[in-house]
């Protein structure tokens, strides 16, 4: 086993193995279809073809290959809870198929495993979207729909799942972690969140030994002050604390022109860093930030108005705000553990693409 990096520094692999439709709007185009659920049921029989040939082109080995050439150490992989086949619970979103989604995903996955391991590469594993949906975005699996955490077979499946990743890859050299569940809503009571939580945990250990492989889990958008005490040594090893920090959802930040921005990013941002570190005693990392200021462009909800702070700036002065907004998160986020740009890829818009950023000078071109 290769030792453990000195800090995470990472990208997401989003909308591969689970879709999001304002990153890959062309396999939308003339459907209803809001997420990857209601795109299987739609579309029935005629969804798998599409699919896997989005899997075999969306990221390849080449892409693995660039990253690690740019020096970044770590991928993250959004997963659904569909992954291993239909063995999962019914929703009435799947319509009259029981198992609507594709299969052959776990094949993907397993091909992205090796080609980490060739390239060097640290892998989280993340459930990205839970049976029932665990907060109602697309990127939850089913938008519009929190059920997650009404009925208990949901969640007994999101523990099979993370049980059988955990299981399949124990000895592979490419995994780091396995994330437990992504973005949980903030009104899944907390204390369940924690009981699920404790369950990943002894169900993960089963099959890969703190020493390999580090458990990771989200703050569920609530003060990470709600997990003091949690996961502590020495009765739970290498646990991970994850939180996720973006500037274009919340009308404060939509409203801030671009120093605002950056004084949040190095400033707030900064502060919060060094008070997790100081209170939490579990290492942290974020694991999803982005240039992203326009919500226009990400959002499948959101009403307006879609005011942001570059909208009146001329390419120059967009380049170098892009270019400073960067740094102050990076000179943030550097004082955790680790952290994860989402995504790697889009097809809508550079700010929320890692290797397109990179390419425009906006993020460095070199992370190690």
């Amino acid at each position: 086993m290769a030792a453990a990096p000195n800090k995470l520094r990472g990208v997401n692999l989003g909308s591969w193995l689970l879709l999001e439709k304002w990153m890959v709007p062309s396999l939308f185009e003339g459907l209803e279809a809001t997420d990857e659920t209601t795109w299987c049921a739609e579309l029935g029989p005629a969804a798998a073809d599409k699919l896997r040939a989005h899997w075999n082109r969306f990221v390849t080995y080449e892409d693995f290959a660039w990253i690690a050439e740019r020096g970044l150490n770590a991928v993250r992989i959004p997963v659904g809870h569909w992954i291993f086949g239909p063995d999962y619970p019914y929703h009435p979103k799947y319509g009259s198929n029981p198992h609507p989604f594709v299969t052959g995903g776990i094949d993907v996955l397993d091909k992205a495993m090796d080609w980490a391991a060739r390239l060097g590469l640290k892998v989280m594993l993340d459930l990205h979207a839970a049976p029932g949906c665990q907060n109602g975005f697309d990127n939850g699996g089913i938008k519009d729909v929190v059920e997650w955490h009404t009925r208990p077979e949901y969640l007994e499946h999101s523990l099979v799942v993370l049980e059988r990743l955990a299981e399949r890859y124990r000895a592979h050299p490419a995994l780091y972690a396995i994330e437990v569940l992504n973005e949980p809503r903030w009104d899944v009571p907390t204390e369940y969140l924690k009981r699920y939580y404790l369950a990943a945990y002894d169900r993960i250990r089963k099959h890969c030994p703190a020493e390999r492989v580090a458990v990771v889990f989200h703050d569920g958008f609530r003060s990470y002050r709600e997990f003091l005490g949690f996961m502590q040594a020495p009765a739970w090893q290498n646990v991970i604390f994850d939180y996720h920090r973006y500037q274009c959802f919340d009308r404060r930040d939509i409203d801030s022109d671009i120093y605002q921005h950056m004084h949040k990013a190095s400033g707030e941002w900064r502060d919060e860093a060094d008070s997790i570190n100081a209170a939490l005693g579990l290492p942290a990392v974020c694991g999803e930030w982005s240039l992203g200021l326009d919500l226009k462009v990400v959002s499948l909800w959101a009403e307006g108005p879609y005011n942001h702070a570059l909208e009146h700036m001329d390419a120059f002065q967009e380049h170098v705000a892009y270019r400073g907004y960067a740094a102050a998160q990076l000179l943030s986020f550097e004082k955790l553990y680790g952290w994860f740009f989402w995504s790697y890829k889009t097809e809508t818009t550079p700010a929320w693409c890692f290797r397109e950023s990179v390419e425009r000078g906006w993020l460095p071109a070199r992370y190690a």
